[in-house]
């Protein structure tokens, strides 16, 4: 009897070591290595559960349940779709919370990863931080100071429950008639290539033992993505999406080079363009995607698709899927942004895979490179919001920040009509002065596109910052009167003594192709406001805009001329320059032409003739008055 019951014991123990094996996963375990976990977990899945990993949909149809049938893997949020208007931290993340419960709730509980675009600040976010747009950073010239804009946009993206976006762009525009021309640093590709640091403030610092590989150091970062791949600001005219002309030389020395060091910072992803090179379409183009970037470049990280990417691969658009799916998933992109019609996506691609037309190597490479972002992020160990966070969103050290980045970005192109009469910077004491035109007191126009909502808007009601009159006000003194008229006649102009005039004007917001504009010029009423104040007041012309404009018919009129870009919220940044307690600093990121007709024309071209050259920019001292 004793044996029997020693036999039992032994059994039974047994039982619970097999038990216990049964619940020890290895994928789950966080001191195995990512290779491991990748691979046991890739080993686990069926082939419903790795096309949903591949299917990036939109918010707005994505609940709970959904993600959970379909083992959906991403979530995004297009440009200004938000969970309400106006919504709150809490709101965003409660919102990314429950999504994130659906998708635990599968067989295998892999969490979905949420991207939104965060391209000057958590630019969908009602009181975010916006920062200047990226033509503004380039003039800056300063690394550091892009890191640490990185930094606070990570923070508040992470206080909505986000881990991930769709940034920075690393697009060197050649033409200005682009209308994406303001998400790039420069036309000088060494420009866009030191201001990658973007992706170490967003990220964390890549350990030097891991160089090259994707890397997110913790739950106060988020996985970025470098985008357009590739060409996409070199396209023909500058239409958006089009065609980009170029040797193979020029696309390597000129469009790829930020690529290098994005790869080298640890890039998680890779944003294909939707335009094409030499008429082949980069979401088909198998040869730069999966030849080069993925096994000449080894980036380890997720390629995903632009907006219904693949569908634009046919003309018109979503014409033959089938093919599309073929072309775009056999090219080597990893994950669709479908964003709305994912079951016909991924019917469509099961039935290509079991007809053996794209082969499982491909779907596992895709998967495997998913799941490795995803290990490596922490998000099977903290895939939830942390609600201590929430605070960080428009946080006042982030809009200082920003307001340092504003400083840095001006750039003065004419100060007094003769070197020995500077007119910048102005005086805070003075009588009587005038401020004019549009973009003065608008902060939707200093914001620009991508702002609270894709195209951007007009108007001072679209979230919280600073316009630059309301700056002006703050920063004269208090006996200084200060007089504002969006559009003034010439009887306020001369019927009052004023001793200078501040003039601001330039685009409406735009983005994507319906910025494209042909003729650059300044919109009415500008050139009229520009013209009437300063053939009587001593002027200066700040002007809002994405790109250079054609000013050459107004410049000789003009007393001082200050690119501000588009600043985004904290417009303190501007004042804080014009009258003198920061110097100008900023250096010109784009060739400043006299004409369209010179369009395309860059730094290094044979036959250079611009208004202003690159790289200049005139410098003032502080004075305080």
């Amino acid at each position: 009897m004793g044996s029997l019951h020693k036999f039992s014991v032994i059994l039974l123990m047994l039982c619970f070591a097999t038990l216990g094996s049964a619940q020890y996963v290895k994928y789950k375990d966080p001191k195995q290595p990512v290779s491991v976990r990748v691979k046991d977990l890739l080993g686990r899945m069926t082939l419903a559960e790795k096309i949903g990993q591949m299917t990036q949909i939109e918010r707005e149809n994505a609940t709970a349940e959904q993600i959970a049938k379909y083992f959906i893997g991403s979530v995004l949020s297009g440009g200004g779709s938000v969970p309400a208007p106006q919504a709150s931290a809490q709101a965003w993340a409660s919102m990314v919370n429950e999504m994130q419960k659906g998708a635990l709730s599968t067989r295998l509980g892999i969490p979905m990863i949420y991207g939104i675009d965060a391209v000057h600040g958590h630019n969908n976010v009602y009181k975010a931080t916006i920062f200047p747009h990226n033509v503004g950073l380039g003039a800056t010239r300063d690394p550091d100071l892009v890191k640490r804009i990185g930094e606070a946009t990570a923070l508040e993206v992470r206080a909505t429950g986000i881990p991930y976006v769709f940034a920075p762009c690393v697009a060197v525009c050649r033409d200005p008639r682009w209308g994406r021309c303001y998400e790039s640093y420069s036309e000088d590709p060494k420009v866009v290539q030191s201001l990658t640091t973007l992706i170490s403030g967003l990220q964390g610092d890549v350990p030097s033992n891991d160089v090259g590989r994707p890397y997110v150091g913790g739950s106060k970062k988020v996985a970025a993505c470098a985008k357009h791949y590739v060409g996409d600001g070199g396209t023909v005219k500058g239409i958006n999406e089009n065609n980009t002309i170029i040797d193979t030389h020029g696309l390597l020395t000129i469009h790829m080079p930020p690529y290098y060091n994005s790869i080298i910072r640890g890039v998680s992803t890779v944003m294909v363009s939707y335009s094409s090179w030499n008429g082949v379409k980069m979401h088909a183009n198998h040869h730069l995607i999966t030849d080069f970037l993925k096994n000449k470049l080894r980036f380890r990280g997720f390629v995903i698709s632009d907006w219904q990417g693949i569908d634009r691969i046919t003309s018109p658009p979503h014409k033959n899927y089938s093919y599309s799916i073929e072309a775009g998933i056999g090219a080597g992109i990893d994950m669709i942004m479908v964003p709305y019609t994912y079951t016909e996506f991924i019917d469509d691609l099961t039935e290509q895979v079991n007809n053996k037309i794209i082969p499982m190597s491909r779907i596992d490479d895709a998967v495997y490179r998913i799941l490795r972002v995803k290990f490596t992020m922490g998000l099977f160990e903290s895939p939830f919001a942390d609600s201590s966070l929430a605070d960080e969103l428009g946080k006042q050290e982030h809009r200082e920040l920003a307001r340092e980045a504003v400083r840095k970005s001006l750039v003065l192109l004419k100060n007094g009509k003769s070197s020995y009469s500077p007119v910048l910077p102005l005086p805070k004491k003075a009588g009587k002065i005038l401020v004019a035109g549009s973009h003065a007191d608008d902060l939707g126009r200093q914001c620009g596109g991508w702002t609270i909502t894709w195209q951007g808007q007009p108007g001072n009601n679209i979230t919280t910052g600073t316009t630059i009159l309301s700056a002006i006000k703050a920063t004269v003194d208090p006996s200084t009167t200060v007089v504002y008229s969006e559009n003034p006649d010439s009887s306020v102009v001369t019927g009052d003594k004023y001793d200078y005039a501040i003039v601001v004007v330039g685009e409406p917001p735009y983005a994507e192709g319906f910025g494209d504009n042909l003729n650059l010029t300044i919109p009415e009423p500008g050139p009229t406001v520009i013209q009437t104040v300063c053939k009587s007041i001593k002027c200066v012309v700040v002007l809002i805009s994405g790109r250079p404009l054609v000013v050459e018919p107004y410049i000789g009129g003009i007393d001082a001329f200050v690119a501000a870009w588009l600043p985004g919220t904290e417009g303190q940044g501007v004042a804080d320059v014009l009258f003198g307690d920061y110097g100008f600093t900023g250096k010109l990121s784009r060739t400043w032409f006299k004409s369209v007709d010179q369009l395309p024309m860059n730094v290094g071209d044979a036959h250079y003739d611009p208004l202003f050259p690159f790289g200049y920019g005139l410098t003032t001292q502080t004075h305080s008055s």
